[in-house]
């Protein structure tokens, strides 16, 4: 499928392209909204599932950096000689289980409810993101399988084509929840108009979320990866539920 990718910080008409994984645009646009006040510099930001960033830009689309929502498609790329290094890890990401105000499905952290939803035949739609190029999809399938719910639900699950848009399907009323980035339900559009809990971390793989910058990444975008490492960045991402590596030098 055709990603469908929405622009942030669109500011000047020569500023450097960056994609990055849907379930970080809120900690992000806060992120780049500061960059560039700092720096009066401006990056264009495509918002989008991991896996189709790897496929467009293995076919020439012009980004200079990839913030991916899992290390494997950095490595991917690194590999194939498409970045200048392998990158960092920049956040760990969390899930989170959330439903709209109005729905039915009791949320706890075991997933008890949903279980419960299921069995009493009562579960009608589910979203979480694509597991095929979306790696929170990926973890939501881990999360249904540790909790032997994967078999059942399959019949009433609806694939967003990114996180992003499992969230939107999560909180727009057209299912009864869904498993979606934590960082995507603390923003407050999102928790207007649904409760979540916490998905313990232990359920699924480590989200780590890695970057790299490509080989002809500008010297806007080199300044701009260096300052997601620093620690008012971090703290952003810390904002957004993100758990922080403890890899990254403290570049003020």
């Amino acid at each position: 499928m055709v990603c469908v990718c929405l622009f942030s910080v669109a500011h000047a008409a020569q500023a450097p392209a960056i994609a990055a994984a849907a379930n970080i645009k809120f900690a992000l646009d806060k992120i780049a909204d500061n960059f560039e006040e700092q720096t009066g510099l401006s990056v264009r930001i495509s918002y989008g599932s991991s896996g189709n960033f790897v496929s467009q830009i293995k076919h020439g689309a012009p980004f200079e950096m990839l913030l991916s929502a899992d290390e494997f498609y950095i490595e991917q790329l690194h590999k194939a000689g498409y970045t200048q290094d392998a990158g960092v890890v920049y956040a760990i990401g969390r899930l989170a289980l959330a439903a709209p105000k109005q729905s039915e499905l009791v949320l706890d952290e075991n997933l008890a409810g949903l279980k419960q939803l299921i069995t009493d035949g009562k579960l009608m739609r589910f979203a979480i993101a694509n597991p095929e190029h979306a790696p929170y999809g990926e973890r939501a399938r881990e999360v249904l399988t540790a909790k032997g719910l994967w078999d059942a639900i399959q019949p009433k699950l609806i694939f967003g084509e990114n996180a992003s848009q499992a969230a939107q399907f999560t909180i727009s009323g057209s299912t009864q929840g869904g498993i979606v980035p934590l960082s995507l339900v603390l923003a407050p559009q999102f928790s207007k108009m649904a409760h979540y809990v916490v998905i313990p971390d232990e359920l699924y793989q480590p989200l780590n979320q890695r970057m790299a910058l490509m080989p002809d990444a500008s010297e806007t975008t080199s300044r701009f990866y260096q300052y997601l490492q620093s620690q008012q960045a971090q703290a952003i991402l810390s904002e957004f539920g993100f758990n922080l590596p403890n890899t990254l030098e403290a570049h003020d």
